[in-house]
């Protein structure tokens, strides 16, 4: 999955390629963790 990582106002928002917004997380890791564990699921 691609994903769009932007840096806001002190957090991150995670968006799909398309632009959907999917989650926030406090920092670039722990978005890409949650990622991960997504990822996890889905497979």
């Amino acid at each position: 999955m691609e994903v769009d990582i932007r840096h806001i106002r002190g957090h991150v928002e995670v968006f799909s390629w398309e632009g959907e917004f999917l989650f926030s997380a406090d920092t670039e890791s722990e978005a890409r963790m949650e990622l991960r564990e997504e990822l996890a699921l889905i497979a």
